[in-house]
């Protein structure tokens, strides 16, 4: 490993913030995980976003609101 791999231009950086911009830039060089599942709502979650009014901000709503 002679091979210069990060120069130093202007500053003097501590050790600790060199290891933290070498971690840094190994953690976006990584190549990315397998992406997660989606997780799709259940039918009770669907059934209620669909079933309920949406919401109308004004004088009274709040009595409208309990009511579909």
């Amino acid at each position: 490993m002679s091979e210069t791999l990060v120069r130093v231009v202007k500053g003097d950086p501590t050790p600790e913030e060199l290891a933290a911009l070498i971690t840094v830039l190994a953690a976006r060089s990584a190549a990315p995980g397998p992406a997660p599942d989606p997780q799709r709502a259940g039918n009770w979650a669907t059934y209620w976003r669909n079933a309920r009014t949406p919401f109308h901000p004004g004088p009274g709503q709040w009595r409208a609101s309990a009511h579909p």
